[in-house]
Parts: structure tokens; C-alpha cells; sequence
């Protein structure tokens, strides 16, 4: 069969670019070699979403009383119930691409796909026989694996990736969490609310590293008071797995300490997914680990593009989608406007949640900007004393000189949501004064964007 585009992957990068592929008029195919939506509707942001939405609901039956609810009998976490929940959502998400590319006329070529030679691609089905296919245009989308460490090798049951924390048999009692990025503290969160007693590991001097100093303080504390135990500037060195609970080696900053769990979850990052997709087929240059692309996505293959995790930007499901929709628009023939990996979001989905944009103050300080910051504490917000929600800030960096917003550090209830309007902002460059003088509804969470704008320049309120 001959396309316009053949889409390797089906993840938020994949599908979306074939999604915008037969919008442009082009014959599309998207070959997958297991469910639709990838990593991420399957196994990553959508069914994680899930399993912390119902520990948030666990918390606040358990903390009922605090609202003024009596609740009779124990209330208890059924885990295989939560699991099978998420799974549920999962699908669901995973069924909604099947219907996206039925409706758009997206030929869905079920297999393992592997570039074979100039604008070929080789699928191997189920049954192992392989299909040769042809197009003008190649996209690879993919995307990425759990990354393992020599000292930490996964065997899937005592020591498990991402993917096995999704969906364990059983409520492990214990386990040591190593990693402490989005996927890290999220799935430590999760397990350590529901019941599990978790004890989470990072290598660097502060938890989320990517994030603010003060944002990565404010969640250790709350953390810390959940009752999870916490390891900064730690490694583990060994595991052994022979016993009941697994041993766990960990060399900290006072001095080595042997810890136990009945499971240990490595999150200590991603592999893209490169190996065996043919990359030496066509000479395709990689560094580091990453496909080398252009500003176009192109590789140095004619033809061939590759987009989302597999490339050295953020490994992001909206920046793969952003990826995805540019390149298929330059294949187009149009002239898309360029991705701004300078205002990229990111957010962590814990309680309470993280979210931010932009430069942080230190990053900021170095880059030679004189800045001046504002911060508002959810302590001082009526709305989010009210929803019993005080831990957490909104804190705002501006450039001195001009006011324009550098970076928004956000913690605590609902920042996730708060955080788009920041980034529209970002991409207007939109001043300190401009947000202060925008009326903001009241009594709502994001009225502390506008306060902490106004503290950044000596004119708050309410602080």
C-alpha cells in the first residue's frame, strides 16, 4: 500500500500527527504494535490521573470529619477496585483514538513497524508475517520505556517499573520509591495515601529537581506530614531480593542505611524507544541517546521525521502533540509556527499539585536578568481555606525592568488548572502591571496569581 504519511507510534504525538495529516487532505496510515494512544493514555498520564483522583477521594472521606461530615463504619481503600477503575478509564481513553481514527480515515495497521529502505516500512503483525509498506513521508513517534540502572535491574515483580505500579495484584505494605520527578512522586504519593508505607529516594539535594527550590520544599513538608519518609542526596547501591522484603542499600549523605520493602519502583526516568525501528537502515544520526532532527523534525533521511520522546526536547505528552502538529503541517506544505520550547509547561499531579513555566528565580538571576518575585501563600486565600487546602503558594518572577513574566511556580489545590492561563501570558508577554490590573473573580485559587503579582511590586493586599 502506498500513503502520503505512515505514522510509526500511536501516542499523543503519533496519533495526533495523523489526526492533522488527514485534516491536510493526506492518505494517512498509523501503524501500532500494541494499544491505541501509547504510553500515555494507556500506561502513564491518563490511568496515574486515575489512581490520584481516587486517593484524593480516600483523603477526604478519611478527613470528612474536617468538613463537617459524619461518616459511619471504617472507610478503606479497595485497591484492586482502584486499579480496575483506572484500567477502565484507560480503555476507555485508548477506544476514543480507535473512534478518532475511524472518523478522520486513518488506516490503523496493527504491528511492529521498522523503516526497510527509502519511504518503505516493513510491519510485522501478531502472526509474524511482514507487510511492506510505502510513502513520501515517514513519521517516527515511537516513544519511550521505563529507564533501568545497572545497580537496579527490573524484574517486573520486586523490582517493578511505572507500568507494573499501574497495575500490581496486590496492595504492596511497603515500598521505596527511586526517583523523584513527576512520575516518582506521584505514583509515591499515590501508594503512601492509600495505605502503602513509602519511602521515597533522590539522588539530587531536593525532590521534583526540575522545579523551583521553594515549590520542592513545600512538597517534601507535605509529604513528610502524609507520613512518607523521604531520602535526598541519596543512591541506592544494591537491592537484594532474597529474602521476604527486599534489602535495600542506600548510600546517603550521613552514611550508608539498609532499608526494607516488600516492593521497590524505580522511576528514575525514560529510554526512548530507537533500538530496532531501522534507524541504520537509513544512516539516521543519533546522539545521546536521542534521534537528531532539525527545526522541521527532518532527519537526515529524506523523507523521514521524528517527533516526541525519541527526540532531545521535553519529553512531554503535550509537547509530543505540539511536535506532532508542526511537523505534519511543514509536510503539508504549510509554514507552522515553531514550537516555543521556552515556554513549555510542566505539572505533577500530587497532592498538593505542582505546576510552572518559564524561568525559575535562580535560572533566572544566572541568565543576568534583575528580577523581582512575588509569592502568595494559599494560607492567606479565603477560597482555599474554605476547600480546607492552605498548603501551598503562587510565585511569580518578573524582569525588573520591563515586568514581563519570566516563570510561574505554582504548589498546592488546583494549580494544574491555574497554570494555562500563565502560559498564554508567557507568550503575550504579558507585565506584572497587566496581571495586577486584570480583575481577577473572587473568592477563587487563581486570584493568587494576581496577588502574587502585586507583591511582587509592593502593592498586595491581602498579605
Amino acid at each position: 500500500m502506498n500513503y502520503d504519511l505512515i505514522v510509526i507510534g500511536s501516542g499523543p504525538g503519533g496519533y495526533v500527527a495523523a489526526v492533522r495529516a488527514s485534516q491536510l487532505g493526506l492518505k494517512t496510515a498509523l501503524v501500532e504494535r500494541e494499544h491505541l494512544g501509547g504510553i500515555c493514555l494507556n500506561w502513564g498520564c491518563i490511568p496515574t490521573k486515575s489512581l490520584l483522583k481516587s486517593a484524593q477521594v480516600y483523603r477526604y472521606l478519611t478527613h470528612a470529619a474536617d468538613y463537617g461530615i459524619s461518616t459511619e463504619g471504617a472507610v478503606r481503600a479497595d485497591f484492586a477496585a482502584i486499579v480496575a477503575r483506572s484500567r477502565s478509564v484507560a480503555e476507555g481513553m485508548s477506544k476514543g483514538v480507535q473512534f478518532l481514527m475511524k472518523k478522520n480515515g486513518i488506516e490503523v495497521i496493527r504491528g511492529v513497524g521498522r523503516l526497510t529502505g527509502n519511504g518503505t516500512v516493513g510491519v510485522t503483525g501478531s502472526d509474524g508475517q511482514t507487510s511492506s509498506l510505502t510513502a513520501k513521508n515517514i513519521i517516527l513517534a515511537t516513544g519511550a520505556r521505563s529507564r533501568e540502572l545497572p545497580d537496579l535491574p527490573q524484574d517486573g515483580v520486586r523490582i517493578i517499573g511505572y507500568r507494573q505500579a499501574l497495575a500490581l495484584p496486590k496492595q504492596p505494605k511497603s515500598m521505596l520509591v527511586v526517583g523523584s520527578g513527576a512520575i516518582g512522586s506521584e505514583l509515591a504519593f499515590f501508594y503512601q495515601s492509600v495505605g502503602t508505607q513509602v519511602t521515597l529516594v533522590e539522588f539530587m539535594p531536593q525532590i521534583v529537581p526540575l522545579e523551583d527550590g521553594e515549590v520542592a520544599a513545600q512538597l517534601e513538608r507535605s509529604f513528610k506530614k502524609a507520613g512518607m519518609k523521604v531520602l535526598t542526596s541519596s543512591a541506592v547501591t544494591s537491592v537484594d531480593t532474597s529474602g521476604a522484603d527486599c534489602r535495600v542499600t542506600v548510600k546517603t549523605a550521613k552514611g550508608e542505611e539498609v532499608l526494607q520493602a516488600e516492593v521497590v519502583l524505580s522511576a528514575v526516568g525514560i529510554t526512548p524507544n530507537i533500538e530496532n525501528i531501522g534507524l541504520e537502515e537509513l544512516n539516521i544520526a543519533v546522539e545521546k541517546g536521542r534521534i537528531k532532527v532539525d527545526g522541521h523534525y527532518r532527519t537526515g533521511a529524506p523523507g523521514v521525521f521524528a517527533i516526541g520522546d525519541i527526540i532531545p526536547t521535553p519529553a512531554l505528552a503535550h509537547v509530543a502533540s505540539a511536535e506532532a502538529i508542526a511537523c505534519t503541517e511543514y509536510i503539508a506544505g504549510l509554514n507552522p509556527e515553531p514550537v516555543n520550547y521556552r515556554n513549555i509547561p510542566g505539572c505533577t499531579y500530587t497532592t498538593p499539585e505542582i505546576a510552572s513555566v518559564g524561568m525559575t528565580e535562580k535560572s533566572a538571576v544566572e541568565a543576568g536578568y534583575k528580577v523581582k518575585v512575588g509569592k502568595f501563600p494559599y494560607a492567606a486565600s479565603g477560597k482555599a481555606a474554605a476547600a480546607g487546602a492552605k498548603d501551598g503558594f503562587v510565585k511569580l518572577v518578573f524582569d525588573e525592568e520591563y515586568g514581563e513574566l519570566l516563570g510561574a511556580h505554582l504548589i498546592g489545590e488546583n494549580v494544574t488548572e491555574m497554570l494555562g492561563g500563565l502560559v498564554v501570558a508567557r507568550n503575550m508577554e504579558v507585565t506584572a502591571h497587566e496581571l495586577i490590573k486584570s480583575v481577577h473573580p473572587h473568592p477563587t485559587l487563581s486570584e493568587a496569581i494576581m496577588e502574587a503579582a502585586a507583591a511582587a511590586w509592593g502593592e498586595a493586599i491581602h498579605i
